[in-house]
């Protein structure tokens, strides 16, 4: 498939599509008129690729990842703890977001509670 067909599989511009490739995330092969053309599992790889991403994985963490995740035959030593660190930075931001979301939702209610009492 070509790079505007996987962009819109996938909802990712093709601007980033080319920037997962320079980044080692992706692979395409070149047609005739050097066109990038992608396997139909590029779907999933991208799918995932932006999932990582907005668990604020960088690019070369998802990398060293990557091939592991899309290949359970292959099993790595630091994996399971690298993978490890990662869930518990992610716990972390969950538990931060859970305190802002409970202080603005106490200040919603005391400024909603001031506006009705006028």
């Amino acid at each position: 498939m070509r790079i505007g067909d996987l962009a819109a599989a996938t909802g990712a511009s093709a601007r980033s599509l080319r920037y997962y490739e320079e980044q080692g995330l992706l692979v395409s092969e070149r047609g005739t008129g050097g066109q990038r053309r992608y396997p139909e599992v590029a779907i999933e790889r991208v799918r995932l690729i932006r999932s990582l991403l907005a668990a604020g994985l960088t690019t070369a963490t998802i990398r060293d990842v990557l091939p592991c995740v899309a290949d359970e035959t292959i099993r790595t030593p630091w994996l399971a703890g690298r993978l490890s660190e990662e869930l518990e930075r992610v716990e972390s931001q969950i538990a931060d977001l859970h305190r802002t979301r409970d202080v603005l939702a106490g200040l919603v209610r005391r400024y909603d509670v001031q506006a009705v009492s006028r």
